[in-house]
C-alpha cells in the first residue's frame, strides 16, 4: 500500500486528498499534516470561546464562481451546494465588484466546512501540530522530519505550504529543487494582512442595512462582515459575530508588532467606522503573513506510480 503525505490541511491539500482517495486504482494510505492547531488555512472559522455555534470567518469571506470556473469546476459547485456545504451569497455586501456571469456563494457553518468537507471524503489521517523542518531520500522513500515526533518515511510527499516555507526546508530537497524551481519559488508574492473576529453577547443588535461593506476611506480597515447575517442566520440564542480585515499597508507595517497591539488599533479605526459597539464578549486576532497566493510541490520517490 502506497503512502501518500500532503503537508497543509488547507483548501488545497484537503481537495488533493479527496481528488487522491477518488482516483486511486490500488489502496492508498493517506495522511495530512498541518502546523497548526486545526484545519483551514486561509480558510479558518474561528468560534467564540463562550459559544461554539458563534462563529467568524477570519479568511475568505466567500466564494466567487466565475463563468469560466463554473464550466470548468461545476461538479464541485454542483457537489457542495447539494450537500449544504454552499448556498448562494444573497446578503447585501457593500463595494463587491460583480462581473456579468459571476455567482458568490457563501458557507453556512463557516468557510473551514468545506476544507473539513473535503478531509472527510478523502479518508485520511490527520495530525495537527505537525510541522515538517526536513525531507531526505531513503533507499526510494521520502523520509520526513517534524520538530516533534519521530521521522516517518513516504512513497508521495505533497507540499501545499506558501512557498518561503518550501524554501525553509532542509535535507535533500535542498538539492532536489532545481535552479529555476527555486527561483519561481521566490518569485511569489503575498498580500499580509490581519483579521479581528469578535463576538458578541446574544440579544445584542448591529443596527446596519448590510452584512458586508468594503471600506476604501481607512488607513486601517479594508472590509467589515457582520458573520451571522452574511450567512442568513438569526438566533436569539447566538449573538452577532463581526470580523475585520485590514488593508495591506497596514498588515505590512504592522508585520512584526504583537497581536494585542494591532487590535488595539484596529479597534481605535473600528469606532470611526462603527462608533458606539459595545465590548465584545471575546475576540480572535489572526495575522496572515502569507495570504492570497500558494505554491504546490510534489515529490514521488522512484519506484510509485
Amino acid at each position: 500500500m502506497a503512502r501518500v503525505l500532503i503537508v497543509g490541511a488547507g483548501l488545497t491539500g484537503s481537495l488533493c486528498a479527496a481528488l487522491l482517495r477518488k482516483a486511486a486504482a490500488r489502496p492508498l494510505h493517506l495522511a495530512v499534516w498541518d502546523k497548526a492547531g486545526d484545519s483551514g488555512g486561509r480558510m479558518t472559522t474561528a468560534c467564540s470561546p463562550h459559544n461554539p455555534q458563534s462563529t467568524v470567518d477570519l479568511g475568505a469571506q466567500y466564494i466567487t464562481c466565475t463563468s469560466h470556473y463554473a464550466k470548468k469546476h461545476q461538479s464541485f459547485y454542483d457537489e457542495l451546494l447539494a450537500r449544504g456545504v454552499l448556498k448562494p451569497l444573497t446578503s447585501p455586501i457593500e463595494g463587491m465588484v460583480i462581473k456579468e456571469g459571476d455567482c458568490n456563494f457563501v458557507a453556512p457553518q463557516g468557510v473551514s466546512s468545506i476544507i473539513n468537507h473535503y478531509l472527510k471524503e478523502s479518508g485520511a489521517d490527520i495530525y495537527f501540530r505537525q510541522c515538517v523542518t526536513q525531507i531526505n531520500l531513503r533507499n526510494d522513500k521520502w523520509e520526513v522530519l517534524r520538530e516533534t515526533g519521530s521521522p516517518e518515511q513516504f512513497d508521495i510527499v505533497v507540499l501545499t505550504m506558501p512557498a518561503p516555507q518550501i524554501l525553509q526546508l532542509q535535507g535533500d530537497i535542498v538539492n532536489l529543487i532545481s535552479e529555476c524551481q527555486r527561483q519561481q519559488l521566490e518569485s511569489v508574492s503575498y498580500s499580509s494582512r490581519y483579521a479581528l473576529g469578535l463576538f458578541y453577547e446574544a440579544g445584542m443588535k448591529i443596527d446596519v442595512p448590510w452584512a458586508g461593506q468594503y471600506i476604501t476611506s481607512n488607513p486601517c480597515i479594508r472590509f467589515i462582515s457582520i458573520d451571522n447575517k452574511k450567512r442568513n442566520i438569526e438566533s436569539s440564542e447566538i449573538g452577532p459575530s463581526l470580523v475585520i480585515h485590514t488593508t495591506v499597508p497596514f498588515g505590512v507595517t504592522y508585520l512584526e508588532h504583537s497581536t494585542e497591539d494591532v487590535q488595539e488599533l484596529i479597534f481605535q479605526q473600528l469606532e470611526n467606522i462603527l462608533p458606539g459597539l459595545p465590548q465584545p464578549v471575546a475576540t480572535k486576532c489572526q495575522k496572515w503573513r502569507h495570504s492570497q497566493d500558494w505554491y504546490i510541490g510534489f515529490l514521488s520517490s522512484a519506484n510509485s506510480n
